[in-house]
This record gives C-alpha cells, structure tokens and sequence, in this order.
C-alpha cells in the first residue's frame, strides 16, 4: 500500500472485539490511528480512555464531524456491536457517506440481511470484516490453491472455527460464488473435558456433554464441504484445529501438500512457518513468513509488532480497508460476502435443529 500518513479510522462499539482493531492503532501508530470510539455511556466512555488510550464520543455524527479538539474524520469506521445493533449504526454511517467496516455477521437473521442489503448493497460503502481469510496459515494454503498445485479444487473440510467464519474460507477455497447451496446438518453430543474458555483455564477436570455440529454443503459443480465444530472449540485445546482442501491433481491436509507431478511421480511437502526468537535467535518472537517448497507463500507485512495470527489478520483487514478507501487496493470484503456466509451460516444452524436438507436460494446480493 502506498501509505503517506497513517490510517485513520473510528470504532463504533467498546466490547471484547472492538478492542482488536483499537490495539492494533496503539501497536502501529506509524500505520494506524483510531480517532475516537463511540460509546452510548459517558462512564463507559471514560473508562475506555482511561483503558484503550483513545478518545470517546457519544454519537456517530460526533464521531464522523470531527467534533472535539483531539479527534480527526475518520477515512472509515468499524462497526463493532451486538448484532441486532449492527444494520443500524451501518446505515447511519452510509447516510453520511463513510465507509464501513462491519463486525461480522452484518445483520442478525435472514430478514435482516434482505433488510440491510436493501438499504445499503448498492453503495457500495460496506465491507465485512471477516478475517478468516488473512490468517496467515489460511492465507498460505489459499496461495498454494491459487497456484494450482493440488488442480481444481473440489471439497473442503474445515474443523477449525465456527459458522460464517468457516463458510467463508470454504467459500474462497472453492472458487464458489453466492448461487444455490444444500446444507445436511446432524448435531451430536458427547463429554469433553473443557480446561480453557475466553476467560482463560477454568480448573475443569471432569467431562461434561458439549454438543457437536457436522453439516454438509453442496455448492453444485462437484464442490462440497464439511463443517465440523465443537461447542468451545475456539479456545478447548483439546480440539485442534484441522483443514483439509482436496483437488483434482492432490490435497492439502493441514499444513502438508501432498500433489501428482506426472504419471508416475507424487510428492509430498509441509507448508513451513519461519519464526524468529526462537532459542539463540535474538530477534525476539515474531511471525517472519510461510514457505513451501522454497517459495514464500504468505510474508508477514506488520512483522516488527510481534503480533498473533489473529491480530495480523485484524491488522491486515485494516490495512485493505485503508487501502480501498484511498484508491489503492481493491475491497476487502464486500457486504455481499458477508451476507452469503452469515446466510450459510444460519442454515447449518437451521439444518442442525430440523435435520432437514435446508436449501440456501440465490438472494438479492447474488450477482453483486
């Protein structure tokens, strides 16, 4: 990105998540500036700039007018809010011509969705911050995909993280755009042990029944995918995250390619990720780049920050975005995605509950 001042956005929302995108400005000031957070309490407020370091306002308009000795326009602003809240600070921000960066889903249901594509899918304004696609380990693989190592791809099985999230790297992995889907779905239950949450260890040493979802999707053309998610499965480390990405010509099973060379030659080879800081390197700890077969496949752009996988691909969704606005890069993630995935998402949801086919029909944002 050509990048002469640092981006300047605003965040709209003070909960666990908007906090991600206000770090990344307090990490890389050189890269980025959060201009003000809008929180609807002056307590809230002040607690946030006590705690974040950034200045509050009360409104949106606040916010997007500059209003307040030590707070600049925003080049876009981050939608950061419970769900149902979403579509409406979105709609008030495309009224007044702003950008947007929504917190992912983008609306809460289906209705919502139809609603707020309505309103706003043809601005043009909105983009979805689904990060999933910028972890680095995913990035690597849709690399090694679009080099077309392992031939066309034909199904996916993602067993990592939950519902619109993984649609969406099905989705990109597959080439697939926002036609006709059929989702399957069984939901089980089991006992698992659950060591960690969001909180951190929770001191549990018995079992206890967590649900699991598996749901199928038929996105036509002989491309398929499996979702596989357990309750927790995000911070549980008794489940690791798995992905495997199969194609005509070879697969990819985590983190190892294995492809067809000739008619009698198949190979084998692990995606390697170089990290520095690592016993007498003293460089200090920080992602460098992935590989594969001597080929860098993904290189970390904010190395320096010492930054985890999550917060890179936060980092990198800011930058698109700061990119875009400025005429510099193509859109991050349009609304159209974001609203596919989320609709994808719910009917797994809904083929879970039913434990009927759910058939996920073309929508207004189809052929955006």
């Amino acid at each position: 990105m050509s990048q002469h001042a640092p981006i300047r956005f605003g965040v709209v929302g003070s909960g666990w998540r908007a906090e991600f995108f206000v770090r990344m400005a307090r990490l890389m000031p050189e890269r980025f500036q959060c201009v003000g957070v809008v929180t609807r309490a002056a307590e809230r407020g002040a607690q946030v700039e006590r705690e974040w370091g950034v200045p509050t306002v009360r409104t949106i308009e606040e916010l997007v007018t500059a209003v307040g000795p030590t707070t600049d326009r925003p080049e876009f602003v981050v939608v950061s809010v419970p769900w149902p809240v979403t579509p409406e600070a979105t709609a008030e921000l495309v009224a007044l011509g702003i950008p947007v960066l929504a917190e992912t889903p983008p609306a809460p249901d289906v209705d919502g969705l139809r609603e707020l594509w309505a309103e706003v899918g043809a601005t043009g304004l909105v983009q979805v911050a689904e990060h999933s696609l910028s972890m680095p380990s995913h990035a690597a693989r849709i690399a090694v995909v679009d080099h077309g190592l392992i031939g066309t791809p034909t199904s996916v099985q993602v067993s990592s993280t939950h519902l619109y999230h993984a649609v969406g790297l099905m989705r990109r992995l597959l080439g697939a755009g926002r036609g006709d889907v059929d989702v399957r779905a069984s939901v089980f239950t089991a006992p698992l042990v659950g060591p960690r949450g969001r909180d951190g260890w929770t001191g549990a040493t018995e079992a206890v029944d967590a649900w699991n979802i598996l749901a199928t999707l038929d996105f036509g053309h002989g491309r398929s995918a499996l979702y596989d998610f357990t309750d927790n499965q995000w911070h549980n480390p008794l489940r690791t995250n798995r992905i495997v990405i199969r194609g005509s010509h070879g697969e990819i099973v985590d983190d190892t390619v294995t492809r067809w060379v000739d008619e009698r030659t198949v190979l084998s080879s692990p995606i390697v990720r170089r990290v520095s800081g690592i016993e007498q390197n003293l460089d200090g700890f920080d992602l460098e780049h992935l590989s594969h077969d001597g080929r860098v496949v993904y290189r970390n752009r904010f190395e320096g920050a010492r930054l985890a996988d999550d917060d890179i691909a936060v980092a990198s969704l800011i930058d698109a975005m700061g990119s875009w606005v400025r005429g510099d890069g193509p859109p991050p993630y349009p609304l159209a995605d974001g609203c596919q995935d989320h609709l994808l998402g719910l009917a797994i949801e809904e083929a879970g509950r039913t434990g009927a086919t759910v058939r996920a029909a073309r929508e207004a944002w189809a052929d955006a």
